[in-house]
Parts: C-alpha cells; sequence; structure tokens
C-alpha cells in the first residue's frame, strides 16, 4: 500500500484546487485586487464601518485599477470577461460589502445604462470620467413604496416643451449622497425611461439613511426630485420599458452571485484560523467534533458556490446565461454565505460579534445583500416562473 502523495493535500484555504480552474490572466487579476484590499481596505475596514463611511475618494484608485465598468467594451472600460468581473466583486467583498456595492453600482446600475441604452454623445460624455472614478453614479429606481414592484413606481417624467421635469422619491440608493450623477428611472404617460441627472440639478436632492446596522461603510441615500427639469438629451433613447432597470440589475446580482461568496470565505478563514489558535478544556477548539462539523460544513458550501459562480460565469461569456442563472446564483450563494457568516460567528464565541475580527461586519453586511437586487422570495418567484411557465408575481 503506497502512502498518499503528500503534494495533493487539500489546502484548507482551497480544498478543491478552485485555482486550477481559473486562467493565468484571471489568477493574475484576482491576486492584483485581492492584494489592494489586503493593503487599503483591511487596515480601516473596521473604523469605517463604525463611523458609517466609506471614502469617495476610494473610486478614483478603483478606477486606476481598471475596475470601474470593467466588463463594458470601450469609453475607457477594459472589456474584462464576466469570470474576471465575477473574481473582482468577490475579493472586493471579502474586504466589504459596501465597497462590492460602490464598484457594481458604479458599473453594472449607473455605467451599463449608459453603455448599452445611451447614445453615442451621452457614452463618449459620461462613460470615460466615470471608467476613471472621477466621476461616481448611483441608480434611482426603488421607490418607499415601490420595492420588489417597480412597475408601481410613481417617480413622474412629463413633457414641457423640449425639456422633461422629473418628481418623486427614491430610496435605499447606494453611493447616492456621494454621486456626481444619477440614473433615474421615471414614467410618463406611455413608458418608463431612464434620465441621466447630474446631481447638481436644480430640484434634485439626497440625504443619507442614518440609524443602520448593515452596510454601513456605504452611503445609502434617499433621493428626491422636484421638478428637476432636464435637457431632452438627459433621456436615455434606447429604451421605454421596465426591460430597461431590469437588465441593469441582471448585471448588480450577477457580481453578488460572486461577491457573497467572497464575505463567506472571510468568515471562514476568520473561524478556521481562530480555531486553531482559541483554546479551551487544554486543547484548541479546532481539535473538538462540533466544531470541526461547523468548519467542515462552512468549507462545502463555500465550494460549492465557487464552482456555481464559475459555471454561470463562464455561461455569461459565452452568451448562454438567462437572468434565471443569475437568480440562481444570487438566491443560493447569498443565503449560503449569510449561514456560513452566522456559524462563523457560533465558533468565534463572544469575540465573533467584535470588529476586532470581520464576522458580525459581513453577517450584519449579508442581512442587506439577501435583500437588496432582488429579495430571496423574488428570487424564488423568478424561479418558480422559469420551472413552471406560471407567474406567481400577482
Amino acid at each position: 500500500m503506497t502512502s498518499p502523495d503528500q503534494t495533493n493535500r487539500p489546502d484548507p484555504r482551497d480544498f478543491i484546487g478552485f485555482d486550477r480552474l481559473l486562467d493565468p490572466d484571471d489568477r493574475l487579476l484576482r491576486d492584483t485586487v485581492r492584494q489592494w484590499v489586503a493593503d487599503r481596505i483591511m487596515p480601516s475596514i473596521g473604523d469605517w464601518f463604525e463611523q458609517g463611511i466609506l471614502p469617495k475618494e476610494l473610486s478614483v484608485e478603483l478606477g486606476s485599477l481598471g475596475l470601474l465598468g470593467m466588463h463594458l467594451q470601450g469609453y475607457g472600460c477594459p472589456g474584462a470577461t464576466a469570470v474576471q468581473y465575477g473574481l473582482t466583486c468577490l475579493e472586493l467583498e471579502a474586504g466589504d460589502s459596501g465597497l462590492r456595492s460602490m464598484v457594481s453600482v458604479q458599473g453594472s446600475l449607473a455605467m451599463f445604462p449608459i453603455w448599452k441604452y445611451g447614445s453615442e454623445e451621452q457614452r463618449k460624455e459620461w462613460l470615460p470620467g466615470m471608467a476613471s472614478g472621477e466621476v461616481l453614479g448611483c441608480f434611482g429606481l426603488t421607490e418607499p413604496d415601490a420595492g420588489s414592484d417597480p412597475g408601481s413606481m410613481r417617480t413622474t417624467a412629463r413633457r414641457d416643451g423640449s425639456d422633461w421635469i422629473l418628481n418623486g422619491t427614491k430610496t435605499w440608493i447606494s453611493n447616492g449622497s456621494i454621486a456626481d450623477l444619477s440614473i433615474i428611472w421615471a414614467r410618463d404617460d406611455q413608458a418608463v425611461r431612464g434620465f441621466i441627472v447630474p446631481t447638481g440639478t436644480p430640484g434634485f436632492a439626497a440625504r443619507d439613511i442614518s440609524r443602520k446596522l448593515s452596510l454601513r461603510a456605504s452611503h445609502t441615500s434617499e433621493l428626491t426630485l422636484s421638478d428637476v427639469r432636464l435637457p431632452k438629451e438627459a433621456v436615455l433613447p434606447g429604451v421605454a420599458t421596465l426591460r430597461g432597470p431590469l437588465s441593469c440589475l441582471t448585471e448588480a446580482r450577477y457580481g453578488i452571485v460572486w461577491g457573497s461568496l467572497g464575505a463567506a470565505r472571510s468568515c471562514y478563514e476568520a473561524a478556521l484560523d481562530y480555531a486553531a489558535t482559541r483554546e479551551q478544556f487544554g486543547r484548541p477548539i479546532g481539535a473538538f467534533q462540533l466544531t470541526q462539523r461547523k468548519l467542515v460544513e462552512m468549507m462545502v458550501a463555500i465550494n460549492r458556490g465557487l464552482l456555481l459562480a464559475l459555471h454561470i460565469g463562464r455561461m455569461k461569456d459565452q452568451g448562454l446565461a438567462d437572468p434565471g442563472h443569475v437568480s440562481l446564483g444570487k438566491f443560493d450563494n447569498v443565503r449560503m454565505a449569510l449561514e456560513v457568516a452566522r456559524a462563523a460567528r457560533s465558533v468565534l464565541g463572544a469575540n465573533g460579534v467584535t470588529l476586532d475580527y470581520p464576522v458580525i461586519r459581513h453577517m450584519n453586511n449579508l442581512e442587506s445583500v439577501i435583500t437588496y437586487e432582488g429579495t430571496n422570495e423574488i428570487h424564488t418567484l423568478i424561479l418558480g416562473q422559469a420551472l413552471t411557465g406560471q407567474s406567481a408575481f400577482q
């Protein structure tokens, strides 16, 4: 009987050898982002979370790394693959969900609609500055009475000569109070339209939502539009239905498929390290059966989620991914990540609720991630409709 090859012993941090499934360029980008997060974000993120801030100047640093609108082609955007964008989201959210939100709101919710539905003039005017991080965007769809049902939005757009006049309120808007422009979705007599609204436009106001205990390292805002007058050039000409904002949400949800795994990995690795050094009853707690089971369940769940994310990403790169596939990834990976965070918190005991460790911060953040870009209940109904052909939304 031969002894096992020690070189094939699984790495607790990459048990299935996921790295071997990635191309060299994918690994290089992933490692670059991981190192930047370690150097720039991790020393301060606990303080930022506690203070309820995320420095706006990070957007310029992210732009210099080529991470804003990275999956778009042209206009200063690098045209990265869906897998590369996903790996980037994973590493950013291993730092904090607020950081990944800044990037995904910029690229998938603010830049994507201009790139996809804007005029050539709009693309040239806005996208280069947004790719560099010098112009920060936000996405105004959700309203106080229209969260999961955007079709019932009350924000209105009416014509006044050649201009448009916007009135309404948007809420839970990431980047809202620090944005330079907002993509506002509003209803006129015939259609749902998107508008590019510079945040300095008279009648536009943003205020941060206070007293939140999740996604604290993120500026989450309420936007109000009071007779905001815009020229005709502000409207996105390429779409006039809910298909516009919903397609943007699919892009953002894809980033969460990967990003949630970053939060889960951070929690798992914190628990793994803690179990090796924390001693009770004369031995490390990692030597006890109950702790080992928690660690095993976390490791299995994360590796399963990675394989799902990679498969969806490669389908997306091949043009084969349906929004339902993205819903599957968002639905399962986020709920899994939340379970991992809770298990990791229990391994750390009382220390798990302090900002000296990343676990409670990720756990609180994931309570928002499981709700935004489509609640788990909404993704359940999307998947149910894909299976049965029957809509259960009404």
